[in-house]
């Protein structure tokens, strides 16, 4: 057969086609992100009108003055450095005491042989069907006995006692791991603490990276918790964003209000995009085996 017998390798009609597939998956992709960005352009919009606006019926869509000092008057009129410093010393603490024993269950139940391991790792899997809500009541009667509420004693607990979800995630992840590494490492004297410490631990990055991540973003957002177990004083930014903006009359003001919550967002999309690579990596390695 000559060259010139050969097919084309693109034709203008297959070409056509790619492009109109591409133009489809675009605009896919366009559209979901727009429902996901949907409430937070919404959000910054409210942020940036009166009390009038936002109360007008039908709905007034978009300002007819952007009102900039809203955000001023969010951070000025409450304590919005000192709420942010607190959900942050307890994010802080939460996350990274929970990422390292959530990995060291995680460990345990992907390395070790023990009688009944599936059984109570059903167990672990199940108590995440738990609502928050049934626990609330024993949880305060509990740290109250204890003598730590209005405290962050609670958060050092919780995060020394792991989470099911990233027990699960570090557990699918050395579970993949080769058993090479773990037999080398024993027959040179090693036991299963130093074999976590410097073998498996520090090739876990991208699961570390994404639990962390995850726990942080869990303590930021909890409304519930601060609410339930720490006085105004040390409440977090959370409670402090729905609580504390209120006029003479007590209601709330929601101009105020939204523009605080969009800086209480803002943190937590900025860790997200700087981290979002290892965050990305770290959750699809845990599915891997």
């Amino acid at each position: 057969m000559t060259t010139a017998s050969l097919p084309p390798t693109s034709s203008p009609d297959v070409r056509v086609r790619v492009r109109v597939r591409r133009l489809t998956l675009y605009t896919v992709l366009v559209s979901v992100a727009g429902l996901f960005l949907g409430p937070f352009g919404w959000l910054i919009l409210s942020g940036l009108k009166t009390q009038g606006e936002l109360a007008a019926s039908p709905v007034h869509w978009l300002p007819d003055v952007f009102q900039w000092h809203n955000f001023a008057r969010a951070f000025t009129e409450i304590d919005f450095l000192g709420y942010a410093r607190n959900s942050l010393i307890i994010a802080l603490v939460y996350a990274t005491l929970v990422t390292l024993s959530s990995a060291w269950v995680g460990f345990g139940f992907a390395r070790l042989d023990a009688p009944g391991k599936k059984a109570l790792f059903g167990v672990l899997l199940g108590s995440m069907m738990l609502p928050q809500m049934v626990t609330l009541l024993p949880t305060y009667l509990i740290f109250a006995k204890l003598g730590m509420v209005d405290t962050y004693g609670p958060w050092v607990l919780w995060g020394l006692s792991a989470a099911p979800y990233l027990v699960f995630l570090f557990r699918q992840f050395f579970a993949g791991m080769p058993r090479e590494l773990e037999e080398a490492a024993i027959v040179d004297g090693c036991g299963y603490a130093s074999i976590f410490w410097r073998i498996f631990l520090p090739q876990s990055w991208s699961v570390l990276s994404a639990s962390f991540i995850i726990a942080f973003t869990w303590t930021w957002g909890d409304y519930i918790a601060p609410q339930l177990l720490l006085s105004t004083d040390r409440t977090t930014l959370a409670v402090a964003v729905m609580t504390a903006y209120v006029n003479e009359a007590g209601t709330p003001v929601l101009e105020l209000q939204a523009a605080a919550s969009v800086m209480y967002v803002v943190p937590i999309l900025l860790i997200f995009l700087v981290a979002q690579r290892g965050f990305v990596a770290g959750m699809s390695t845990s599915g891997l085996k």
